[in-house]
């Protein structure tokens, strides 16, 4: 009895962590009240209870709880293996996928269509069972929208990953790592529409 009222004591602490973070990292949200329709809410519930029960062994219920989270949260994709931190935030969402053995610290913030994948299922097959295969966040971290971290990486604590990035190597902590930045031109393109058919 006493087990079961300190997991439920532990579970209600850290919902309203989850929903202090939401409030906190989104400018658009004013209270708890108005953070419990955010999709860091449901999706850090979700996979809470998902992972749970996939350390216990129940991989079928564990995904189902992970399909209808991503359902629920408009296409947030966490494979209930994962191992996420305190304080962890999704802005926007849509498009996340986490993958099974990817390790997320505290802290940290994602934006929406981050993908921490695998180098494909070639190059995992021939992995030793139980070697990770998806990129590690540590603390602090914070990955922009659209950016893509493949294989067993390491992202150092405080690192930045830039929007649309792409990421197969360590990140040192601190650090940035960005994607090439559009060039701007200033000339006027020329529109010639005479002899087109």
């Amino acid at each position: 009895m006493r087990t079961t009222r300190a997991a439920l004591r532990s579970a209600y602490r850290g919902a309203l962590e989850t929903l202090d973070v939401i409030v906190a990292r989104d400018p658009s949200v004013t209270g708890r009240a108005e953070a419990l329709l955010h999709p860091t809410a449901l999706v850090v519930a979700g996979h809470r209870v998902g992972h749970a029960l996939h350390r216990a062994g129940r991989r079928r219920s564990a995904r189902a709880v992970s399909a209808l989270t991503k359902v629920l949260s408009g296409g947030v994709e966490i494979h209930p293996g994962a191992e996420i931190g305190r304080r962890f935030f999704i802005d926007h969402g849509a498009g996340t996928v986490i993958g099974e053995t990817a390790v997320i610290g505290d802290d940290v913030s994602v934006f929406h269509q981050v993908t921490l994948g695998s180098l494909g299922w070639w190059n995992d097959r021939a992995r030793e069972s139980g070697e990770r295969r998806h990129p590690k966040l540590g603390n602090g971290v914070t990955v922009g929208a659209a950016a893509t971290l493949l294989g067993p990486i390491t992202i150092g604590d405080d690192a930045l990953i830039g929007a649309t990035a792409l990421v197969m190597t360590d990140v040192p902590k601190g650090a940035r790592a960005h994607a090439p930045q559009a060039l701007v031109d200033n000339r006027m393109p020329t529109m010639d529409w005479e002899g087109e058919q």
